[in-house]
């Protein structure tokens, strides 16, 4: 089988270069540069990425011994479709370690096309280091290395204000581009680079938060014999990835009429404020992992995927997701409801398999930042608790209790004192005891939570519920008496409607 190149491909067109990308891992090219390319499909971008390894040890010579040339492979579910599709992605037209090639780093900012810088460099990459000096060749941190490249493109084209670059940062972090943007106020003032150029960087640049979501599982070790059959190449750069992509920029429409991504069919938001949009995320992906989690497992389930399958676990989702955490929310209805059933979708996905026990890591924490804030949003729009997110925390407490499942042994992992003090309150038997210590411990949860109306005691009720009958009794009665529902009736997956 020959290997991947753009010879053996008879891949001969190479877009013009017109974008920076710092990063040369699975996320980027399996979603940034599986976009360009399809812009360059679909809406004639017409555009090559040049990439730049972040760090002194990468894989660029794999790309380029491959002539940045890959496959994606996206899998998943996609409007009740399976899917399965490999493409092969030809965007990249070389790659740089600036370490080795710090001249050839520098000339990247003498080309006049250039107009877009992405990167993602983990969530460690965006931050400002001290030590970092404007002759190192190249400066040690992302931040570092990109002032630099800045000041060297102000320097050669005079300033000009036609002649910046808008950037694109997509490390998971809150704000990732106002972070950004700050370290490099911080290397402009270290190194005394002048007013000049950070007048020229705060007009004629722009740097631009964004929210990414792809779960990209990466290189596809269990199936690649299988891939490279179909492609019939030996391809070492495949990466594997869900259908489901987000990638929402907080900019103006300037910027999006010059990054056309949402007119090439792609699930790209351009929006004023990126918050609601992280919000969103949070509450209505993360959030019911975190309790889905602790019902599923305690109900005899091991996957994501079994519990939106299962008759009585699948209306607990559907009522965590659809009636109560959608309601704290501010996005339009219909916007909630579809975000909600892509997430089942990637839920339900059966080339996935996600185990609910890894979900379980740090439950406490998760809870606290994903669920906590929409039970007391719920409680003051509604009056009254979400049963469902109140069972969710019970369940999180069964499930510290420790213990076995059939023949398997229940060991939590979580912060010690965590896990100690659940231990020595499970040792009471005394679920009144229970719910009020749990709440009252400010070291989780910042505050007492035994404050909030109700809480104490339909948490307590919760736990001797599930003592008593178990997990799947105390759903199926829960959720049967909240809609007035049989849990024998079918609810159409993936979608709730």
């Amino acid at each position: 089988m020959e290997r991947l190149n753009r010879k053996t491909a008879q891949q001969a067109q190479v877009y013009p270069e017109r974008i920076i990308q710092f990063g040369e891992g699975n996320f980027l090219r399996a979603f940034i540069d599986w976009m360009v390319y399809r812009m360059n499909k679909n809406v004639d971008f017409n555009s090559s990425v040049v990439v730049v390894q972040p760090l002194p040890q990468g894989m660029i010579n794999v790309l380029n011994e491959q002539d940045g040339l890959y496959h994606v492979n996206l899998q998943g579910i996609d409007h009740g479709n399976i899917v399965d599709s490999v493409e092969l992605i030809d965007v990249i037209s070389r790659s740089l370690n600036p370490y080795e090639q710090f001249a050839d780093y520098l000339k990247l900012a003498e080309n006049p096309e250039m107009r877009f810088i992405v990167s993602n460099t983990t969530e460690a990459g965006i931050a400002f280091d001290p030590a970092c000096k404007l002759d190192d060749a190249p400066a040690s941190s992302y931040p570092g290395k990109l002032t630099q490249l800045l000041y060297h493109r102000f320097k050669t084209f005079n300033g000009a204000s036609d002649k910046g670059f808008i950037i694109f940062p997509c490390e998971l972090i809150f704000h990732n581009g106002t972070e950004l943007k700050k370290c490099i106020h911080q290397y402009i003032e270290l190194w005394e680079l002048g007013a000049a150029f950070k007048n020229w960087f705060d007009t004629a640049c722009g740097v631009y938060s964004t929210l990414v979501d792809r779960i990209v599982p990466g290189y596809p070790r269990e199936t690649i014999n299988e891939i490279q059959e179909r492609i019939q190449f030996e391809d070492k750069l495949v990466v594997k990835a869900e259908i489901f992509h987000l990638l929402v920029i907080e900019a103006p429409k300037n910027v999006a009429k010059e990054f056309p991504a949402d007119k090439a069919g792609l699930n790209v938001l351009f929006v004023p404020d990126e918050k609601p949009y992280h919000e969103r995320k949070v509450t209505l992906l993360n959030g019911p992992h975190t309790v889905l989690a602790p019902v599923g497992y305690l109900a005899g389930l091991n996957i994501v995927k079994e519990c939106l399958r299962d008759d009585v676990i699948s209306k607990y989702v559907y009522m965590v997701m659809y009636k109560e955490l959608i309601a704290t929310l501010d996005l339009p209805q219909k916007e909630l409801k579809k975000f909600a059933n892509d997430v089942v979708e990637r839920f339900n996905n059966p080339f996935v398999h996600h185990f609910l026990t890894s979900i379980m890591l740090n439950s406490f924490p998760k809870f606290k930042t994903r669920d906590l804030p929409g039970l007391k949003i719920y409680l003051e729009r509604k009056g009254e608790l979400p049963v469902g997110l109140v069972l969710g925390l019970a369940a999180i407490i069964t499930y510290y209790k420790g213990g076995k499942r059939g023949n398997t042994d229940i060991i939590p992992n979580d912060d010690k004192a965590i896990v100690d003090l659940l231990k020595i309150l499970w040792t009471t038997n005394n679920f009144d005891m229970i719910a009020q210590c749990v709440l009252a411990a400010e070291f989780i949860w910042g505050e007492n939570l035994n404050e909030i109306p109700g809480l104490t005691d339909k948490l307590s009720f919760y736990l001797k519920l599930i003592d008593e009958f178990g997990m799947k009794e105390t759903v199926r009665t829960i959720v049967s008496k909240r809609f007035n529902l049989s849990v024998k009736m079918d609810f159409e997956l993936p979608h709730f409607d």
